[in-house]
């Protein structure tokens, strides 16, 4: 959890961005990475139709 709260900040830093974190087929890890990082947060996330192992997240510095 703390690598991808390292990455979300670093790359914020840098302006906007869209970031993909890979999950697998986990919904408990999913399910943290929301709970934990993503609800309240600046960032839009879904998970593609196509791919539901991963979360695509992403920020737009206006």
């Amino acid at each position: 959890m703390e690598k991808v709260k390292e990455a979300l900040a670093e790359e914020q830093t840098k302006g906007s961005f869209s970031l993909t974190i890979i999950t697998g087929n986990s919904s408990i890890l999913q399910q943290r990475i929301f709970d934990e990082i993503l609800e309240d947060s600046p960032f839009t996330f879904y998970i593609p139709s196509w791919n539901l192992g991963q979360i695509v997240v992403e920020y737009m510095k206006l």
